[in-house]
């Protein structure tokens, strides 16, 4: 297992324009998947449910709105970078989180300083653990086809 990088922010999980609340999301990267980070949201009364997504994708969805598939990430404010939004979806289901920009940056140059951003396909572990889990999905994708 390689090293990671840890933080606990609160976020408010929009659930219409009148209503909102306040959740835990734990954000984690570790150095075993150099090119993800990963949200694990804990709502209340269910299972923490975790999400993972490229880190530059989070950090260029900082500043610009960003992100075309299931996760999308943009400033809340066109004007200004004081928060963010996180827009997560699932088929026709959705949920949008809302941060301060501030703590986000602070994960993302931790994550920087333990691997830099570009220097991701340096890390060998990660090259392995790729090939290997290629082949894992070629060799069931043979037995099924």
């Amino acid at each position: 297992m390689g090293e990671s990088v840890q933080a606990e922010v609160m976020m408010s999980f929009l659930v219409s324009e009148e209503l909102s609340f306040r959740i835990s999301v734990e954000l984690r990267y570790e150095t075993c998947d150099p090119y993800a980070v990963r949200l694990t949201f804990h709502l209340p009364g269910d299972a923490p449910v975790t999400w993972a997504f490229g880190r530059e994708l989070l950090i260029d969805g900082l500043g610009r709105p960003c992100g075309d598939g299931d996760v999308r990430v943009s400033p809340a404010d066109p004007d200004g970078l004081g928060e963010v939004l996180i827009r997560l979806q699932v088929g026709g289901d959705q949920a949008l989180f809302r941060s301060s920009t501030a703590p986000l940056v602070a994960f993302l140059d931790r994550t920087d300083r333990l691997v830099p951003l570009g220097q991701e396909g340096a890390l060998g572990d990660f090259d392995a653990h790729l090939d290997e889990a290629l082949d894992r999905i070629l060799a069931e994708e043979q037995s099924t086809g």
